[in-house]
Parts: structure tokens; sequence; C-alpha cells
């Protein structure tokens, strides 16, 4: 296998054997994404010069015996709105001023301390708002799978980049469905921690900084690291002693609701809804007991959710200038835009489904241990569009499985379980209450390996 296709835990293995140089590992890597960058425009900031340097570092601790973290030399990306000292975050929009941030935020400062080799930053649309690789700021984002295709967001490069081999670990962030989204679609593992259970700068309701790999250990791996204190985060969670690599754990006898309907949006295509019952079809032949669970939302949600985020979007615009506005995808632009006829009772009221949305996905949560639902209802979509509706007052239809989520706190995955006849990776999600993290990543482990028929990764072509 070459060193771009092993995971975080296997080029561990290797530097502490003596068997691969993290300068080997980072230039394979770095040769690998150049065969791929021209067609998927995956990263942004890709500094190869950077990159080798921190690998010759790590190199030289690993021939002394003494690595300085957990990830010493292990190759990864972050998403462009976490900040990274001196590299601007233009947050996917033209409209932003290119200033150099003045200190990494949290999650950079944890893989930086953990010694791992920072590659650059991944691409992600206007203001992370979108499920797609369209940006006024990035060139288009593609999904590796098929070139034609979208790799989903607002963690499009990521996602992207994880599927091709960009290495082993990437940061993605999630208000919506931004981790687990372009999970799916690249066929991937993506983890939604709990809110707070990863410290970000600057944080908001249901945000996240959350994994994105090929492999469930891996993103424990990283969790392990990323979910460190930090001050910055004034809605962080109490620092808590997990053993993030204790992944084994039997199925049966889980009790698991299977949603398959969400209540809002677009309704599941039939392959999509086929992949996910053959995935509870083999947790229950595992001794798990899947019963299906009516849905917990409605429109009023969704449609509330969607009006407040517009009215957020409108409160950014407002304090651009014509000029700067301008450069805001048009897309965007007229979705924020289209909230500027809002009273405050609406603006209330649409709040308020926040809440609704939070409280419903609760109570429909509690009767099980785990949830199991499609990530999305159709498969990844034509790479141009900024959504699957390609209608700014439609723009949120494909999230009714994700975002509830985001609301409620709680941990949710999304993991490869299938595809479709064309050949497009199925995502299959895995929710848990809150604050159970390590029970997503052990119960979607049970499925790394119960699963069957996966495929090769896509390579550059």
């Amino acid at each position: 296998m070459e060193p771009q296709d092993l995971s975080a835990l296997d080029l561990l293995a290797a530097y502490r054997q003596k068997k691969l140089s993290p300068v080997e590992a980072t230039g394979a890597v770095l040769a690998h994404i150049g065969r791929w960058e021209p067609k998927l425009k995956a990263t942004y900031r890709l500094d190869p010069e950077a990159a080798l340097a921190a690998a010759r570092a790590s190199e030289a601790r690993w021939q002394r015996g003494e690595p300085m973290g957990a990830l010493d030399g292990v190759p990864i990306t972050i998403k462009e709105n976490i900040a990274t000292k001196g590299v601007p975050v233009p947050l996917g929009t033209a409209a932003t001023a290119l200033t150099p941030a003045t200190a990494d935020a949290p999650p950079a400062a944890r893989a930086r301390e953990a010694g791992a080799v920072i590659l650059g930053k991944t691409t992600m649309p206007d203001y992370g708002m979108l499920s797609s690789g369209l940006s006024s700021f990035h060139p288009l984002t593609r999904n590796p799978w098929d070139l034609s295709k979208n790799p989903g967001g607002s963690s499009a490069g990521a996602g992207a980049g994880t599927a091709a081999g960009y290495g082993p670990l990437h940061i993605g962030t999630d208000i919506g469905g931004s981790v687990r989204l372009p999970a799916g679609w690249c066929g991937i593992f993506g983890l939604k921690p709990s809110l707070g259970r990863i410290p970000i700068d600057p944080p908001y309701i249901g945000r996240v900084a959350g994994p994105m790999t090929r492999t469930v250990a891996d993103s424990a791996l990283l969790m392990a690291v990323l979910s460190a204190p930090d001050a910055r985060d004034h809605m962080s969670l109490p620092p808590a002693s997990i053993d993030w690599m204790r992944l084994d754990r039997e199925v049966k006898g889980l009790r698991l609701g299977l949603l398959l309907d969400a209540g809002c949006g677009l309704p599941v295509e039939p392959e999509v809804r086929s992949a996910v019952e053959t995935a509870a079809r083999t947790f229950a032949e595992a001794g798990a007991v899947v019963e299906p669970m009516p849905p917990f939302l409605t429109q009023t949600m969704l449609e509330g959710v969607d009006r407040f985020w517009r009215t957020r979007a409108l409160a950014d615009l407002t304090q651009l200038s014509p000029e700067q506005r301008a450069k805001v995808l048009p897309f965007i632009a007229n979705w924020g835009q289209s909230a500027a006829g809002y009273d405050g009772l609406q603006v209330y009221h649409n709040f308020s489904q926040l809440m609704a949305m939070r409280a419903a996905a609760h109570a429909a949560s509690q009767p099980y241990d785990y949830l199991l639902s499609p990530t999305a209802p159709m498969p990844a979509y034509a790479a141009e569009l900024p959504c699957p509706t390609n209608d700014f007052m439609r723009p949120l239809e494909h999230i009714g499985f994700t975002v509830a989520f985001n609301m409620s706190e709680q941990p949710a995955a999304s993991i490869n379980c299938g595809y479709t006849m064309s050949g497009l990776p199925i995502g299959l999600q895995i929710v848990g209450k809150r604050f159970d993290d390590l029970g997503v990543l052990q119960v979607a482990r049970a499925f790394e390996k119960l699963r069957t028929g996966q495929r090769d990764w896509p390579k550059p072509h």
C-alpha cells in the first residue's frame, strides 16, 4: 500500500518501526495531491515547503525516539474557516479581506501541538452555508468518485480530499450537516461530535468541528487530540476522561431506531433507502433490535431554521460595503437578502423552531440506544449546483436527517453503507444521545467490520 493510502495509525506504527519516515510519507502525499488537485480543487493555501519542514522536524524526533505527541508526523488538512496562524480565513467568499490569522484556532492548535504535519487548508462555499463545493472565492471543488458530481459541503475540500487520499486526517466543521453530508457523498467516515466536545473559536449554536477520515479508528485518534480543553470556547464541555481508542463493542441487544422519513425536506431516493435498509438488516443479523421509527420533524421546523439562518446571513451582508456584497456568491446573497422583510415577531418565531427541533430530536431519541438513518436523501448531485434544489428559497431540503442533531447537540456520524448503480457512495447516519460520542464511534466501528462490498478508493485520472 502506498503511503498516501495508509491510515494514521498505520503511519505511526511504520514510524515507530522505522519502516517509513514522516518525510517519505509527507512527500508521497504531496505528490499524490499534485496528481489529483488540477481536477479536484480541494485545497486552499497548500504549503508543501512548510509541510516538509514540519516532516523533517518530526523525523528527527522519531529518530531520537521522542515523538512530541499522538499525531507526530501524520499529514493533516484543516478546513479554511478554522484559523491557522499566518493564513487568511476567507470563509469561502471573495467578499472577505485576506488578513492573516494571528493565532491557531483550537483544533489547529491541538493538531500542531500533537506533531501533525499541516499540509494546508481545504475549501468551503461562501460562509459555509451550502452543502456544495461552489464558492465565489475558491475554484469549484469536485467529487473524486465522479468529477461531474458535488463533494457536498460545507466541508467540501475535506470530504473530497479524504476520499482522494490527501493524507489520513482532515478536520471539518458542521452546523447543519457540513461534516456528515460530504462524508456520505464521498464515501468516508465523518463525526459531528456533541456540541462543545471539540473546542472551537468562535463557537455558535449547533456549530462543531469534527474529524473526517477513511476509517473510524483514525477519527477516534483525532478526537483524542482535538477534545483537549481550550478556554476560548465558552460553549465547550468540561474536560472528560474518555478512552477514545476503546472501539470494540458488541451490537447484540442494542435497540436501534430506523428513521427513513425525516418528516421534512426531499423524499429519500430508492437507492439510498435500499442501502440504509440493508445496513439496518446487517445490524439486526448481528443481534441488534432494529425498530422503524416515525418522523419527528416538520416542514415548519426546517423552514424556521432556514429563515433564522437567512436573518443571520443578512446581518453579515449588511456589515459589508456595496463593493464587498457584490462579490458574494449570488445564491447566498439572494438567500440572505430574502430575510429583509422579516419583523421581530417573525424572527422570534423562526428562532423558536431551533428549540422545537431540539426538543423533538431529544424526545424521539429516548426510546433507543442509537438511531440509524440516511445521511442525505439523495446521492451526490451535479458539481455546479449550490444545493440539490438549485433554489435559494428552498436551499435546505436535503438536510432533514442531519440538522436536527446539531440543534439537539447529539453526536452523529456518517459511514459508507453502499453505492448507487452508477458507483456513487451512500451514507448511513448513526446518532447517539448527548455526550455519547464514544458510543457512536463504537457502533460505527462495529458496522465498519460487518459491512461488505466496499470498493477501492478513487484514483487520479
